[in-house]
C-alpha cells in the first residue's frame, strides 16, 4: 500500500512538471479563487445560522416571558387544573414549542407538556427535577437560555423564573424548535458550494491534462531550442509533427535557425577581425581603457589601466568589476556604476588618489554606451587619466608663492633697514644722490610690500578657510573706500562718483573681504584712467525677473557695479584678465602692478557664491559687476545653503551689459 502511494506521487510530481507556468498560475488562481469564495460562502452560511440561533433565543425568551406572565398568577394561587389547561391550548396553538416544563422553588417537576410528571411516576416513586445553579433563585428576573442537539434536531431551552408579587415561586422551561426555512436555506448553500468547488476543479484537472499534452510538451521544445541558439548553437532544429499555429511557429524557428548559421558562419571572420582592430586601438592609447557590459563585467581592458589598478597577471575580463577595484575606487565608484547602468545618469567624473599599486592620483570619465539608435545602454566606457605628474606641479607652483611671499619679507626689511640708515647718515651724499637713492628704494618697497601682501592675500583665499557671512551694509563699504581713494583721485583729477539706491537692503557676505574688492576694482580704476575721467561705484535692487531665468528662487539680489572711463582691456586679454600674475601694462602701459589683485577679486566672489563680470572697450571704458543676496534676517541654514548654490549654479561665463 505504501508503494503504491509513493509512485501515485511521483507520477503527479512529473505530471505537474510538465505544466506550463501559465498553467500551474492558472491552477493556482483557481484554487485560491475557489478558496475565498468557498470560505465566504461557509462564512456567510455561519453567518446565517449565528443569526438565526439568535432569533430563536429571542423568540424563545419572549415566548417564555409571555407564558410565564400568565401561568405565575394561576401557580400562586395553586391552581393546577387552570395551569394545566391554558398551557395544553398555549402548546397546541403554538406550533415552533418542543416542551413545556413547570417547577417549584426546589427545581421538581411539577407539570410538563406533553408529558405530566405524575403520569410518569413509577411504583418507586421516581420524581424528575430541573437542575438549576445555585444563585439561580437570587437572579431570577434574567432568563436562561441554552441551546442543545437532541436526536430530532437542535433544541433551543429557555428557563423562566416564575414570579409573583415579587415571590419566586418556581421555574417555567420552555424548548423550541429552530426556524425550518433558515435551515433549509443554509443547507442548500452549501450543498451548492460544496458542488462548485468541486465542479471548478474538475474542470481545472481536464484543462491542465489537455496543456500537458497538447501544449506544454511542444513549447518545452521551443524553449529548449531558444537555449541552445542564444548559447550559439545555429545547428539546433526542432522536429514535431504538429500543425496548426504550433506548427508554423515551430517552421518558422528552423528557418530562423538556418539564417542565423549562414550569417554566423559569412561574418565570423569578419567579427574577429573589428574585434581585434579594437583591442589594438585600445592598448595603444596611453590613458587607461575599461570596457563593460550593462552588467558591469569587463569586457576589455588595456595594459596601462592593467598597471594602474595593479591587475597585471590577473585575468578580470568577464567578471564583475566591483570584485577587482582598489577599495578606495570601489566605495567612490559602486553607486555612479550602477547609476549609469540603469540609466538614471550618462557620466561622471572623479578624482581619486592611490595608494596601491603606488601612490598616484587618477581622473575617472565613467561613460555610457549606447546603441546606434540611442534607445538602450550597452556598456560603460571607464577612460583612467594618471594625473600624479599635473597633481605635483600644482603643489609645488603653490609652495613656490608660500616661499617667494616668506622670503619677500628679508629683503623688504633690509630695504627699510638701508632707507632709515640713510636718513640718520645722509650727509656724506649729495642731495641729487639722496633723493635718487630714497625714491628708488621707497618704490622697491611698496612693490614689494603690495606683492607680499597680495600673495598672502590669494593663498589665504585659495585655502579651505571658512569665512563668516552676515548682514553688509554696501552704502559703508563703498563710503570707506571712496574716503581712501579721494586724495589719489584728487591729484589724477579723476572724478569719484556714487550711485548706491536708496533704502538699499543689506547682503549676505564678508565686510572686510568685499571691502577688499572695492578697494582693488577703484585702485585699478583710477590707475588705468586718464586724468578728467570718472571711476563710478554703483549697487542697486535687482528685480525678481532679472534674476538668472534658470533660478526658480523669490529672494532678491543687489547688482554692484564698478565703472570707469579709463583705457579699456583688448578682447584677447579679457579672457586671462582674472589669472595670476597676469598684467594688461606689459601689452598696453607701462604701469606697475602685482598682477594678483583682479585673482583676489575673483576669489573673494566666488566665497559670496557669485561671479564677477567684465564689459570693457578700448579707449572706452571698463565696467566689473557682480550680483549679492539681499540678507535675510535669522533664516535657518538649509535654506541659506538653498539659496547660495542655486545661485553660484546659475551664474554662467558670459560677458554681456550690466543693464
Amino acid at each position: 500500500m505504501v508503494n503504491w502511494f509513493k509512485t501515485l506521487a511521483k507520477a503527479i510530481a512529473h505530471w505537474w512538471a510538465d505544466f506550463t507556468l501559465q498553467t500551474k498560475l492558472l491552477a493556482a488562481a483557481t484554487l485560491v479563487v475557489s478558496l475565498i469564495m468557498s470560505g465566504l460562502t461557509f462564512w456567510a452560511v455561519n453567518t446565517i445560522q449565528q443569526d438565526a440561533r439568535t432569533n430563536d433565543t429571542r423568540f424563545g425568551s419572549d415566548l417564555g416571558l409571555l407564558l410565564a406572565s400568565n401561568v405565575a398568577p394561576l401557580v400562586a394561587e395553586n391552581n393546577l387544573t387552570e395551569v394545566a389547561q391554558f398551557s395544553q391550548r398555549f402548546y397546541s396553538n403554538t406550533s415552533s414549542v418542543r416542551y413545556m416544563l413547570y417547577a417549584d422553588e426546589a427545581g421538581q417537576i411539577f407539570f410538563g407538556i406533553p408529558f405530566w410528571q405524575p403520569e410518569v411516576q413509577t411504583s418507586l416513586s421516581i420524581a424528575r427535577r430541573i437542575n438549576l445553579p445555585e444563585n439561580y433563585a437570587a437572579n431570577s428576573e434574567i432568563p436562561m437560555v441554552r441551546q442543545h442537539v437532541s436526536p430530532d434536531g437542535e433544541v433551543t431551552d429557555v428557563f423562566i423564573p416564575l414570579l409573583y408579587e415579587g415571590r419566586y415561586l418556581g421555574v417555567l422551561a420552555i424548548g423550541t424548535n429552530p426556524n425550518p426555512t433558515v435551515v433549509a436555506s443554509s443547507n442548500l448553500t452549501r450543498d451548492v458550494t460544496i458542488a462548485v468547488f468541486v465542479s471548478i476543479w474538475v474542470m481545472v484537472i481536464l484543462g491542465a491534462v489537455s496543456n500537458a499534452l497538447m501544449i506544454t510538451q511542444p513549447i518545452k521544445e521551443l524553449s529548449t531550442g531558444v537555449k541552445n541558439i542564444a548559447a550559439g548553437n545555429f545547428k539546433q532544429r526542432i522536429d514535431l509533427p504538429l500543425s496548426g499555429e504550433l506548427g508554423e511557429l515551430i517552421f518558422s524557428f528552423n528557418e530562423m535557425a538556418e539564417k542565423l548559421e549562414s550569417y554566423d558562419e559569412q561574418n565570423i571572420d569578419e567579427l574577429t577581425a573589428e574585434k581585434a582592430k579594437l583591442e589594438t586601438l585600445v592598448s595603444t592609447i596611453a590613458d587607461g581603457a575599461v570596457l563593460l557590459d550593462a552588467d558591469l563585467q569587463v569586457i576589455l581592458v588595456n595594459p596601462t589601466a592593467r598597471r594602474i589598478f595593479g591587475w597585471e597577471g590577473v585575468e578580470v575580463v568577464g567578471i564583475n568589476i566591483l570584485n577587482q577595484l582598489p577599495m578606495a575606487v570601489k566605495v567612490e565608484l559602486s553607486r555612479p556604476l550602477y547609476q549609469i547602468a540603469s540609466g538614471e545618469r550618462d557620466s561622471a567624473e572623479f578624482r581619486l588618489t592611490l595608494s596601491e599599486p603606488s601612490d598616484r592620483t587618477v581622473r575617472i570619465l565613467l561613460t555610457t554606451v549606447v546603441n546606434q539608435q540611442r534607445e538602450s545602454i550597452k556598456g560603460i566606457a571607464i577612460t583612467i587619466q594618471d594625473i600624479t605628474r599635473e597633481v605635483e606641479l600644482n603643489e609645488a607652483k603653490s609652495q613656490f608663492i608660500s616661499n617667494v611671499s616668506h622670503e619677500l619679507r628679508t629683503p623688504l626689511f633690509n630695504i627699510k633697514t638701508h632707507i632709515e640708515t640713510l636718513h640718520d647718515y645722509g650727509e656724506e651724499l649729495t642731495e641729487t644722490e639722496r633723493r635718487e637713492f630714497l625714491e628708488t628704494a621707497n618704490n622697491e618697497t611698496d612693490r614689494l610690500a603690495r606683492l607680499v601682501n597680495d600673495v598672502l592675500d590669494l593663498s589665504r583665499l585659495e585655502s579651505c578657510r571658512i569665512y563668516h557671512f552676515d548682514s553688509v551694509d554696501l552704502s559703508q563699504a563703498v563710503e570707506q573706500t571712496l574716503r581712501t581713494y579721494q586724495l589719489n583721485a584728487r591729484d589724477k583729477g579723476i572724478e569719484l562718483v556714487q550711485e548706491i539706491s536708496r533704502d538699499l537692503p543689506s547682503v549676505l557676505g564678508n565686510y572686510d573681504l568685499l571691502l577688499q574688492v572695492f578697494t582693488n576694482l577703484v585702485g585699478n580704476a583710477l590707475k588705468f584712467t586718464q586724468p578728467g575721467g570718472m571711476v563710478a561705484i554703483r549697487a542697486y535692487l535687482l528685480p525678481t525677473t532679472a534674476i538668472n531665468e534658470h533660478l526658480h528662487a523669490s529672494a532678491n539680489q543687489i547688482r554692484i557695479e564698478v565703472s570707469d572711463t579709463g583705457i579699456g582691456i583688448d578682447t584677447e586679454d579679457q579672457q586671462a584678465i582674472f589669472d595670476r600674475f597676469f598684467r594688461v601694462e606689459n601689452r598696453v602701459h607701462t604701469l606697475e602692478g602685482t598682477g594678483l589683485g583682479l585673482s583676489i577679486v575673483r576669489n573673494i566672489v566666488d566665497k559670496h557664491h557669485s561671479f564677477v563680470h567684465l564689459v570693457s572697450e578700448v579707449g572706452v571704458g571698463t565696467t566689473f559687476w557682480f550680483d549679492l543676496a539681499v540678507f535675510v534676517e535669522k533664516p535657518s541654514v538649509t535654506d541659506n545653503l538653498s539659496l547660495m548654490d542655486a545661485i553660484s549654479k546659475s551664474k554662467t561665463f558670459v560677458k554681456r551689459s550690466p543693464s
